[in-house]
């Protein structure tokens, strides 16, 4: 099977599980995560009509997708992987939404592009609901008060919520976790959930599941690489 069809079985399990839930398929968003793939192995999921894709790093994507772009104008690019606050710039002249909004220095640094350039990238806040050392994202319990930084002190209008559960544990609490601090924050996009756990993210209320391997194939990389967020 190649990733085209890989995606049309992603498609119809998401149409199922989001069913079975009492969901409407339309509600949820499937991102296809392409980290680490040439521009042609995502060349067959662009002519199979998918649009929505994630990227880890800037500059791969800036390697990658703006080829794509000029063929496939109406392409949605999420960057899901860590946000350096020297590669803002660059973020927000690629990217439609932006998931790693984490902390002060890259709000500021992202309301003072959007501010010079008017280019307003969606945002989502990474909220490490592991409380993991190693991975990037705010902690829980300071979530409240940094979205309320964003908005008030920033200006940034933040539409959703993003989280990588920790390896090895089991998900379905992080993504309640995540769904909380969203109602109670008034935050309606849900980023979570991706090739082994996206039927589980559905029915606790993922917008987005961002799916990698199970359509990709599994990647070859160099060395091992940090945790990230597809």
């Amino acid at each position: 099977m190649g990733a085209a069809d890989r995606l049309e079985s992603t498609r119809e399990a998401i149409c199922r599980a989001a069913v079975d839930c009492g969901r409407d398929p339309a509600s949820v968003t499937l991102m296809c995560v392409t980290k680490t793939f040439p521009a042609e192995d995502v060349a067959p999921l662009l002519e199979a009509g998918h649009r929505v894709f994630g990227e880890n790093r800037v500059q791969e994507a800036l390697s990658k997708w703006p080829p794509l772009r000029e063929k496939y104008p109406d392409i949605e690019l999420h960057l899901i992987g860590p946000l350096q606050s020297n590669k803002t710039r660059e973020a927000v002249e690629l990217f439609d939404v932006i998931e790693s909004v984490d902390r002060e220095k890259i709000a500021k640094a992202l309301s003072e592009e959007i501010a010079r350039t008017g280019k307003r990238p969606r945002l989502f806040v990474q909220v490490n609901t592991g409380a993991e050392p190693q991975k990037a994202g705010v902690l829980p319990e300071s979530a409240d008060s940094f979205l309320a930084a964003c908005r008030d002190a920033y200006g940034l209008k933040i539409e959703g919520l993003m989280c990588v559960p920790p390896v090895g544990e089991q998900a379905s609490p992080h993504f309640a976790l995540l769904a909380d601090i969203a109602a109670r924050n008034g935050i309606a996009e849900l980023s979570m959930g991706m090739s082994s756990d996206f039927e589980l993210a559905i029915q606790l209320g993922a917008t987005y599941v961002r799916v990698g391997s199970a359509i990709m194939g599994e990647r070859d990389y160099p060395a091992s690489p940090p945790a990230t967020a597809g």
